[in-house]
């Protein structure tokens, strides 16, 4: 496959508002493309970036004779892993779900999506 023909691909691209010592601006990245990332002053300016920033991404890997990842598919993913934590984590986070009036499963997904 071409660049082209990779950028026609479904990939996950990511854009955050950030504001920090640098100022206020759109951060993007692609979760398929390790270290491919960019910004921009607005939404569009950093979505045209990071789709700039994708072709020289894929053409380097192609140019030097690495593979390109596909797009993660979503329906590969059920929603469900099997975690083992230590038994004194997971009383904590039981006595927190608890005095939180929620199942420990809703607490666990609070805390691992709370940035």
């Amino acid at each position: 496959m071409t660049a082209k023909e990779y950028l026609t691909l479904p990939y996950h691209i990511v854009i955050q508002h950030l504001n920090d010592e640098s100022g206020s601006y759109y951060f993007a990245t692609v979760k398929e493309f390790d270290g491919c990332m960019s910004h921009g002053k607005n939404y569009d300016e950093a979505f045209r970036n990071i789709q700039e920033a994708m072709e020289g991404w894929i053409e380097t890997k192609l140019e030097n004779g690495f593979s390109v990842p596909l797009p993660i598919e979503d329906n590969q993913y059920s929603g469900k892993f099997v975690l083992r934590i230590p038994k004194s984590l997971h009383s904590r986070l039981a006595i927190e779900a608890e005095q939180e009036g929620v199942s420990l499963n809703q607490y666990a997904l609070y805390r691992l999506s709370a940035r």
